[in-house]
């Protein structure tokens, strides 16, 4: 017997689930609270086992996020932005521009100069983290 994919049953669970990329602690806490339903449930629909991939990418995404924060609270906004530029293949040539002309992104990658609130805010869009990691 081959098993189908309902679309609408599917649309019910979203519906009634409501996943979205989890932001805070208490959306964390609920989509762990949606996945353990789904782990103690004896017979899951593929349905129910596609919402529970969904919910597992969602808390993973966020963990990774909380937890690249958590590891780098003790590291200076200058350490943070050096380990981001090599881990992310970008140079400080990329920053320039945006953060400012090729002197200020220069005095600012070497901790001569330290990272404005704009600046964070620039640097937090283009790594895809929190701006507070600079500041």
């Amino acid at each position: 017997m081959t098993l189908t994919f309902n679309q609408e049953q599917y649309t019910e669970l979203l519906i009634k689930y409501q996943p979205k990329i989890i932001e805070t602690e208490a959306e964390y806490r609920q989509a762990l609270a949606v996945i353990e339903h789904f782990v103690f449930k004896k017979e899951r629909s593929l349905e129910e086992l596609a919402l529970y991939d969904l919910a597992l990418m969602l808390v993973k995404d966020y963990e990774s996020k909380t937890c690249l924060m958590d590891d780098w609270r003790s590291q200076s906004p200058t350490e943070m932005l050096q380990y981001l530029l090599e881990s992310s293949g970008k140079r400080q040539s990329d920053l320039v521009g945006i953060i400012g002309s090729s002197g200020i992104v220069s005095e600012v990658v070497n901790g001569k100069r330290s990272i404005s609130k704009s600046q964070a805010r620039k640097l937090g869009e283009i790594f895809q983290v929190s701006p507070s990691l600079f500041i």
